[in-house]
This record gives structure tokens, C-alpha cells and sequence, in this order.
């Protein structure tokens, strides 16, 4: 509860010590200007008048609009008696992007002469919460960008504040000046439709924003399902994060894109594609978004000891990656082949969230957690509906097969945008090119069947050990090695995708330190051990 005498944060400036609330290392400063803000808002949610016609829509994970208050954390925009709100003339910009020319002037106005403008018919009133559920979720959202972190040096390393909504129904009103028919009405609000279906709000392509249904903007869509741990918020709570597919896919397009030609090179193109800054230029709109919708989750917590850890289990789930602009048909089919394969890439070799680079050890090695340890890993798989987008492995040597035209795929994306691909060695540590990286690979029977999960906690061979070093990572550094199951399909002569028994194929992802004497005695092991190497020099 707020000192009745104190001046509430919100209303201090902005200088050291009062009002800054952006800094990850006081999150006490957040939550109080959190709880001054919810304890003072209005219970009941703001009506639109009578004239005024409204229609809701769902948003599927968190909505963030933005104030522009402050540089450094994302603070939403309040509307009177303290609710938040998506402003009107938000609404009325993603409206006007995706009316159509003939109707722009009647709806939205348009210019006369140099010296007029005319106002269309149309007036738009935001969109606000349907009632005050939201204050009962989470709202301080931790923002944490490891691009440099993960792909590039294992440098730069922080994290953001934002305040967003969970899960909203926002209820957006549109009137007239004039007396409209029923059916004209009709294409107002689909207009609409096509418009919120992009997002709305900030970070969009990331997953904030999203409604349910994309008809128009999705190029493909993933059914799937996963498990593993889940993300911390501020108040220890655990959230399942849509933002960790864009995360993870915008890293993999990086790596991808960096072996086939020039760091600058690849992050114009990976820029081009899922946004970002560009310097002088300032924010770069991207091509490609997510959407998230979370049909079938639960959410629970680990123990060990005294300790716990948030962890979900995704039964099904749907991903969408969307086309954000407007593109043409030809374009978008391209586009789509090539967000395909870098989906189809990671679901290859990883998976999705914190520890995306390890197997779930409650699947694969139970005997770790017995010892009462913490939990590592994922494991993520597409569901029956999504089926074919698992890559066929009737031998091991396909997998090599595979991972070729994935590079083709890049390769002739770089021909697409006028770039000539190259063989240049990229300096970043998880370059997917054929001398910085290596895959190797078994078949494996079962779940308990994994060979490499007991190399990361135990020796190798005699008393030789990859545990803590370079390679498999320790805390403040990032490993080396991802390690994979995934589960083994096949097609039969029919040309149906089938599992095939419950085997995976086992695969590790090596981009080895050639100056690092244990990585080198490994290396020289794995022939030996039952993998064969499927890729890379």
C-alpha cells in the first residue's frame, strides 16, 4: 500500500531514485508503480455510448501499447479513470493500411488540395479491456534479447522492463457521421479484421498483439506440441512465452544466412525478414511474424530440494507465421518455402524457450533428476495434423540430404534479394557453415536410448569428461553443442509419413573451438562411440 502522503510514482519525474522504475536490478520500483496504478484505476470497464458500434476480439498471449514516456521501459497508454487502451488513432492508422483505395477518402479523408483535407465518415474510438480481469495477471513483462549472447560472441546480455495485458478481450467501438446500411457496416468490420490480424500495439511480430484467427496474413501454420522449462517473471510467477519461437527463429535465420555469406549481409537480410534496428535508419518493419495460440497448456513447477522451477506442458498449440505486409503472390511463395525450411531447421536440431539446446532429461534420462537436480531441457514435436513437416530420415544419410537443401533454400533466397553467396568463414561462434560447424547422428530405440545425455554429467570414455567445459557451457557462457531427439519418420512406398516404432534420431550440433583440447578429444572419440558425422568439415 502507497504512503497516502507520498506522490505516486507515476506522477514523479523521471530522474534517478523517483519516478525510473526501468531497471531490472529494482524490480521493487516496477511492482510499486504497478500496484499504485491497478489500486487506483476503476473497477468497471468504460462503455462506449450507444452510437458508437463495438466488436470484441481475443487477444491470444500479451498486448502492449506503448505511452512513448520513457526511452527505457514500454509503459501503456491510460486512458481516463485509469484504464489501459489502444488509441483511437492507432486504430485509425492499421485501419487506413488495409482499406482499400476506392473506400480510403469515404472512411478515413483524404486531401482536397494542397491547402485542405476532407474527414471521411468514419471516427475510431480505441479499443479498451471488456472488464477489470486484467489487473488480476501479471502485468511487468521482462524483455531479454540474446542475439549477441547466443549466435554472435557470448557478449551483451540484458534484460528490459515493459507493462502489458495477459490474454485481453478488447472491445474496439467505430461510428459514423452518417446513417450506414447493415451490409455496409459489415465491410467496415472486416476491414478491421484484415487490420487487427497483423497485431496491434507493439512487438508484434514477436507475438504481442495477436487475435486468433489470421486468414488473410498466415503464410504456414505449425500444429504442435512441447514441454520443458518455462520463462520467470519478476514475481518468480511462471509464463509460457510465445515471443521464444520469433527468438529462436530469428537466431537460427542469422546462423543460417552467416554461412552462406557475409556477417553484414546476413543481418540485412535477417533485419529484412523479422525486424529490427538499423543504426541511422532507425526500426526496420519486418516481413515475417508469429502468432501463438495456446489451445491445450498447463503450467506447473519442479522441485528439487527446496528450490523450484516453472515448467509448462504444451498438449497442442498452434503457430502461425505471418506475412506482414503486402506482398505479391509470387513473393509470398517464396517467402513461405522459406520460413518453412527454418522452422523445419529448428524443430531439426533444437527446440524452443530456455534450454532449446538440451533434451528433456524427464524423458531421456531419468536417473539425473532422481539425484534431486534441477531440471534441463525441452522436447518439442509437431502434432498428428502436422505431421508432414517432419523430415523424412529413411537413412542416415538423408539427414545430410537435408541439411544441403536447407542451404539450398538460403542460397537461392540470397540469388532472390540480388546477393552473391559466398564462402566466407563468419567470425560469430554458431555460424552454420561446413568449417565452423559439425552434425553427427545415431539411430537410437527408444527414449531410453540416448548415448550423448550421459556424456554431459559423466564421463565419456575412462576418465575423459566434456562436463563444464567449453563445449557443453557452465554458468555465464554459453556452450558449444546442442543435443537433439528427434523423432525418427519415415515414408513408406505409399508416401505417408510414419513414426517409425518409437525410435529418434539422435543429433548433436557442434560448433567446436579448435584451440580447446577437450572439445579436440572429443571430436577424435564421437567415430567410435556409434555417431556418424552427417555434416560439416
Amino acid at each position: 500500500m502507497t504512503n497516502s502522503n507520498e506522490v505516486p510514482l507515476m506522477f514523479q519525474a523521471q530522474i534517478s531514485g523517483r519516478g525510473q522504475i526501468q531497471y531490472i536490478r529494482n524490480p521493487e520500483q516496477s511492482e510499486r508503480w504497478v500496484d499504485e496504478w491497478v489500486e487506483a484505476a476503476a473497477i468497471d470497464a468504460p462503455q462506449f455510448s450507444s452510437n458508437i458500434k463495438t466488436k470484441e476480439y481475443k487477444i491470444t498471449w500479451r498486448f502492449v501499447s506503448n505511452s512513448g514516456q520513457d526511452e527505457d521501459i514500454i509503459r501503456p497508454v491510460i486512458a481516463a479513470k485509469g484504464f489501459p487502451f489502444y488509441p483511437g488513432a492507432s486504430m485509425k492508422g492499421a485501419f487506413l493500411r488495409t482499406c482499400p483505395p476506392a473506400q480510403r477518402e469515404r472512411y478515413c479523408g483524404g486531401k482536397l488540395n494542397s491547402n485542405d483535407t476532407q474527414p471521411g465518415i468514419l471516427r475510431f474510438h480505441g479499443g479498451y479491456p471488456q472488464d477489470a480481469t486484467w489487473v488480476e495477471q501479471p502485468l511487468i513483462d521482462v524483455v531479454h534479447p540474446q542475439e549477441k549472447w547466443q549466435v554472435k560472441d557470448n557478449s551483451s546480455h540484458s534484460a528490459f522492463l515493459q507493462i502489458s495485458l495477459y490474454q485481453p478481450t478488447l472491445v474496439f467501438g467505430i461510428s459514423s457521421t452518417l446513417e450506414l446500411t447493415d451490409s455496409e457496416w459489415e465491410t467496415i468490420w472486416n476491414i478491421w479484421d484484415k487490420a487487427i490480424e497483423k497485431g496491434i500495439g507493439s512487438r508484434v511480430s514477436a507475438g504481442y498483439g495477436q487475435p486468433v484467427n489470421h486468414p488473410e496474413s498466415k503464410l504456414v501454420t505449425f500444429s504442435l506440441r512441447g514441454q520443458g522449462l518455462a520463462s520467470q517473471l519478476i514475481d518468480k510467477s511462471g509464463e509460457f512465452r510465445p515471443n521464444i519461437f520469433k527468438a529462436v527463429l530469428r537466431g537460427h535465420t542469422l546462423r543460417l544466412f552467416s554461412g552462406v555469406t557475409d556477417e553484414n549481409t546476413s543481418e540485412e537480410l535477417t533485419r529484412e525478414l523479422w525486424g529490427g534496428f538499423a543504426g541511422k535508419n532507425g526500426a526496420v518493419v519486418g516481413q515475417l511474424g508469429i502468432a501463438f495460440n495456446a489451445v491445450d497448456l498447463e503450467m506447473d513447477e519442479y522441485r528439487y530440494g527446496r528450490n523450484f522451477m516453472p515448467i509448462y506442458e504444451l498438449n497442442t498449440g498452434t503457430l502461425n507465421i505471418l506475412s506482414m505486409g503486402n506482398i505479391s503472390t509470387e513473393y509470398k511463395k517464396e517467402l513461405r518455402n522459406l520460413a518453412t525450411q527454418i522452422f523445419r531447421f529448428s524443430m531439426l536440431l533444437g527446440g524452443f524457450g530456455k534450454s532449446w539446446r538440451r533434451i528433456d532429461h524427464r524423458i531421456f534420462f531419468p536417473d539425473y533428476l532422481e539425484d534431486n537436480k534441477p531440471m534441463i531441457g525441452c522436447h518439442w514435436q509437431f502434432t498428428p495434423q502436422s505431421n508432414k513437416y517432419y523430415f523424412p530420415v529413411n537413412s542416415l544419410s538423408h539427414i545430410t540430404n537435408i541439411l544441403n537443401d536447407i542451404q539450398n533454400t538460403v542460397n537461392n533466397w540470397l540469388k532472390l534479394k540480388g546477393k552473391t553467396p559466398n564462402n566466407q568463414i563468419s567470425s560469430w561462434r554458431e555460424s552454420f557453415h561446413p568449417q565452423k560447424v559439425q552434425i553427427w547422428g545415431r539411430i537410437a530405440e527408444d527414449e531410453d536410448d540416448s548415448l550423448a545425455v550421459k556424456w554431459f554429467h559423466g564421463n565419456y570414455k575412462g576418465v575423459q569428461s566434456i562436463k563444464g567445459s567449453s563445449l557443453t557451457g557452465k554458468m555465464g557462457q554459453i556452450g558449444r553443442i546442442w543435443h537433439r531427439m528427434y523423432p525418427h519418420y519415415i515414408k513408406n512406398k505409399e508416401g505417408e509419413m510414419k513414426r517409425k516404432g518409437r525410435e529418434y534420431v539422435e543429433l548433436l550440433t557442434i560448433f567446436p573451438d579448435k584451440k580447446d583440447k577437450k572439445t579436440q578429444e572429443f571430436l577424435t572419440f564421437l567415430p567410435t562411440s556409434g555417431f556418424t558425422k552427417l555434416w560439416g568439415k
